[in-house]
């Protein structure tokens, strides 16, 4: 038996190629001058549809065995425009996210989610702490409707933003802005390393947020690699990990280098590749790994070949 599981994001590319009548996915949405024309009726429609075939992806993974599935964070379009309950389809809405929830549960597929990089509890901008707490909290509440864990095992995982030329003010902010979040929120919250030299390492995050609030550090393989630190990929792993709760497996991230795929200098060495070239290091933890590839649920296949060729 594995000691991990390997998952994929957001996007199932089989089913949602399909012709557009058959077409299966969480991720319809609209410009915002459709939005403005339109406004929450339609907002509504997409949102049901995508909550629809949550389900019907959740299926294909159960039928897959893939226990590990990330939410897209655009089943509802423009959700920071509205409140979720003020939705005309709302009630249909709170039931098929409750069958998906359910039957996540029921098959044993965890879920998790990863709100966007414009997300930044570290920022010194009102602002930008108001519209980044209004999106954790959709987040939270969507996770509720689908009566998810009130813990990192449904985690919602964000970067901790940027440093503003000054780390200990930025690490501080986040910690301080942590507490005006909900129950929902503090509960799921991780924070992974990031792939700058200007951002954080799994040390930094270890050290002022681990130590401060307590909050789990999901370790980034690829991130690493491009920003080290002081550290071995082993070294920052095993502290990664220790962050997290007894009995909660933890979530780690793997990608690799498109640029280094498509052997193409002029490709950012962060950007993600396709698929993978190599099987995953686990050093013998026990793990969910979320596979970052352009190809989803085909890179994840992949990955299935190479971990058992190790």
């Amino acid at each position: 038996m594995n000691n991990y599981n390997l998952g994929y994001a957001c996007i199932n590319m089989g089913l949602s190629e399909r012709p557009k009548k058959q077409r299966i996915t969480t991720n319809r949405s609209m410009i915002k001058r459709t939005f403005q024309e339109k406004g929450l009726p339609y907002a509504s429609e997409l949102a049901l549809q995508n909550c629809k075939d949550l389900l019907k992806i959740l299926e294909w993974n159960d039928q897959n065995d893939v226990r590990f599935f990330r939410l897209s964070s655009n089943l509802f379009p423009w959700a920071s425009e509205y409140q979720l309950s003020d939705l005309p389809d709302f009630e249909d809405i709170s039931e098929a996210l409750y069958e998906a929830g359910l039957f996540a549960s029921e098959n044993g597929i965890r879920i998790t989610s990863h709100p966007g990089p414009f997300n930044k509890l570290t920022s010194p901008k009102e602002s930008v702490i108001l519209n980044t707490i209004r999106d954790l909290e959709i987040h939270g509440e969507v996770f509720d409707l689908m009566f998810l864990a009130s813990s990192p095992f449904a985690k919602i995982n964000i970067h901790v933003g940027a440093a503003y030329d000054d780390k200990s003010m930025a690490l501080g902010n986040f910690c301080k802005n942590f507490q005006r979040l909900s129950e929902a929120v503090k509960t799921r919250l991780t924070v992974e390393n990031d792939d700058k030299p200007s951002l954080y390492t799994t040390e930094e995050l270890y050290d002022s947020i681990y130590k401060n609030i307590g909050i789990p550090v999901v370790f980034d393989y690829h991130h690493h690699d491009l920003h080290p630190g002081n550290q071995t990929e082993k070294e920052a792993l095993d502290m990664a990990l220790s962050t997290w709760p007894v009995g909660i497996r933890p979530v780690v991230h793997y990608s690799e280098s498109r640029s280094d795929e498509h052997n193409d200098p002029k490709i950012k060495p962060q950007a993600h590749s396709d698929s993978y070239v190599r099987a995953i290091k686990t050093y013998g933890h026990e793990m969910d790994i979320m596979l970052e590839a352009k190809h989803k649920e085909k890179a994840l296949f992949r990955m299935r070949e190479l971990m058992e060729e190790k």
